[in-house]
């Protein structure tokens, strides 16, 4: 899923290089080093205590307080082992290793073996004849069938100090139902214009720096595209790429909220001071409030950090009208309107920090409590004003870091255990009700089948994992496409029920050579860019949640030129941004230009593309 750390001026992940041979994989996207179909290790034996919610089930008096001790008698503490999805195929019979993309055979009915050694055996003849049915139902299905058996994930993990939780139906029935039948979808904003086929609407070019600059963050607004720049948040007429306003900032940039409120409004992190060599770094412990409409500065402000030192930050968020900023010294929250200081979270004889926050309609914190080397990961749903936690979830023995993919509903990804090893910092899902701290269900999403990852030690840095109509929405590694041909590597985006954790039988195909990237939710719908093959341009699509249909919103240019500018990014370590007919792709790292001046090193900071005028 993710790819060693590239050289300089290369963020993780990627396009393939311009001009590349045909017949190359797509978007830099690896095969997969396994498959459906591959064999699995027996299931780990029943018994083993559950996750949940520390004893008590109360809320703490105090922000942060770890949970008290439960009532029940407490049992012996065994390591955690990640559940193991059962075998694919028939049950209890060894079954050949298939290619990926092939379905498996539907289980079926084995009778029992009698006091003589076994059931009645088929002939040959019958045999020969399911043979026969299974070929056929391979070559109907095509490509990949997923079983709705919840064969892919575990739902037997119970709260502790508690009772079993049933699942709730929410918006998806609980992830059984499929088709247009379901409910779901079709209320989604975006709809294709008169033609999609886009233009190169503008670039901009990537601003001179001495040395490696981050640049993360940006917004669209009705009028306005904005990127942040060198010391400064740019924003751009939305069609022309011309210059509307600057908005100059005492540093550089360092931190981003990927939310805003409903009028253009946003928090950032930048640095105190301008960045200077040879050390060319300042301390990031300045939280500003931007608003996009107008170009303004609304306020900014800092908090001590412990003696004569500011606090520093890494992330930010936008939670319920408070903004909170975390990082290695700790967190703050503010007031979205006025920039006031709302709480702190304070430190117990426990030991816990808050790690970050996670925003959007709620305000979730993941703290981190205990001595070093028996540390806890807990996930607490707080109030937004005073800091307060409402419900706490404890994370399973083997976390050391979270982080938040939605806050409304809670969900919430981790490594347990260290078991994806492949630098995607997710193994498991946790859908958590937010309100009572339960865990609803677990969502095993095994390192070699999905291409979803969220950053290492960040709390609100993930991506192409999508939360709407509670289901999860999660794009599957690539794999070899319907012709076999090397080149036409191709994936799908599946829906898992946050309930119950089953998979939904639907699912949204690529096409061969596409790789799907899911981008945003647009009302219950998808909005989705499809990575091109070598010799295209790359789509924006909406995909139905109901039916998992896509619909073409945009298709850019296949010329040469413009394959270039759309490829010239790091895709995976890029920005993507869809709205109204116009595409946005920005890059989050300036960089020193090369001495060679090949213009086939030429980068932008961003580039347009448009089915506008």
């Amino acid at each position: 899923m993710t790819q060693p750390p590239p050289p300089p001026n290369q963020p993780p992940g990627g396009f393939p290089p311009p001009n590349q041979p045909p017949n190359q994989p797509p978007g830099g996207y690896p095969p997969p080093a396994g498959g459906f179909g591959a064999p699995t290790p027996p299931p780990p034996p029943q018994g083993q205590p559950g996750y949940g919610y520390p004893g008590g089930q109360a809320p703490q008096p105090g922000y942060g307080y770890p949970g008290q001790p439960s009532q029940q008698p407490q049992q012996p503490q065994q390591p955690y082992q990640q559940p193991v999805p059962p075998p694919y195929g028939y049950p209890n019979q060894q079954q050949p290793q298939q290619p990926y993309g092939y379905p498996t055979a539907p289980q079926q009915h084995v009778p029992a073996p009698g006091p003589g050694g076994g059931g009645r055996k088929l002939s040959a003849q019958a045999q020969i004849v399911i043979a026969a049915v299974v070929a056929v139902a391979l070559i109907v299905g095509g490509g990949i069938w997923y079983a709705n058996s919840g064969s892919d994930t575990s739902t037997d993990a119970k709260p502790t100090g508690g009772t079993t939780q049933a699942p709730n139906g929410g918006g998806d029935g609980g992830g059984s139902g499929g088709g247009a039948g379901n409910g779901l979808g079709g209320n989604g904003k975006e709809k294709p214009g008169e033609k999609t086929n886009a233009r190169l609407a503008f670039r901009v070019d990537v601003p001179k720096v001495p040395d490696t600059t981050p640049v993360d963050g940006s917004w669209i607004t009705d009028k306005t595209f904005v990127k942040t720049g060198i010391n400064s948040v740019v924003g751009y007429d939305i069609d022309k790429g011309t210059v509307s306003w600057t908005i100059p900032l005492a540093g550089q940039v360092c931190g981003a909220s990927r939310h805003k409120t409903e009028d253009n409004k946003v928090p950032v992190l930048f640095e105190e001071k301008k960045r200077v060599a040879p050390r060319y770094y300042q301390s990031c412990n300045q939280v500003g409030m931007l608003d996009l409409n107008t170009g303004k500065l609304l306020w900014s402000a800092s908090v001590s950090g412990g003696g004569d030192e500011k606090a520093r930050f890494s992330e930010v968020t936008l939670g319920a009208g408070t903004v909170a900023a975390g990082g290695t010294d700790g967190g703050a929250a503010f007031d979205a309107a006025t920039g006031k200081v709302l709480w702190k979270p304070q430190s117990n004889d426990q030991n816990c920090y808050d790690m970050g926050y996670g925003g959007g309609a709620g305000l979730i914190a993941v703290r981190k409590c205990g001595k070093y080397g028996a540390q806890t990961v807990l996930v607490q749903n707080l109030d937004p004003k005073s800091g307060k936690p409402l419900s706490q979830f404890k994370m399973p023995q083997g976390v050391e870091y979270a982080s938040v993919v939605s806050s409304k509903p809670l969900v919430v990804a981790a490594n347990v255990g260290d078991a994806a090893d492949d630098g995607s910092s997710i193994s498991d899902f946790f859908s958590i009700d937010e309100k009572t701290g339960k865990l609803r269900t677990k969502i095993t999403a095994n390192a070699d089948r999905y291409a979803a990852e969220c950053g290492s030690t960040s709390v609100e840095e993930c991506s192409q994992a999508l939360v709407g109509d509670d289901r999860l929405y999660l794009p599957t590694e690539e794999h070899e496409g319907s012709t076999g041909e090397y080149g036409d590597e191709t994936n799908e985006i599946v829906a898992f029920s946050l309930a119950d954790g089953k998979m939904a039988p639907e699912k949204a195909d690529a096409g061969d050579g596409y790789v799907l990237m899911p981008l945003r939710m647009d009302g219950g719908d998808l909005i989705a860019y499809k990575v091109p093959p070598h010799d295209k341009g790359g789509q924006l699509v909406s995909v139905h949640a109901g039916t998992m249909k896509s619909t073409l919103l945009l298709e850019n240019p296949s010329d040469e030129g413009s394959r270039d500018i759309e490829t010239s990014f790091s895709i995976t370590g890029a920005e993507l941004l869809y709205s109204d007919g116009r595409f946005f792709i920005s890059g989050t790292y300036a960089n020193k230009p090369r001495e060679s001046g090949s213009t086939l090193d030429k980068k932008y900071l961003a580039v347009s593309f448009s089915t506008r005028g």
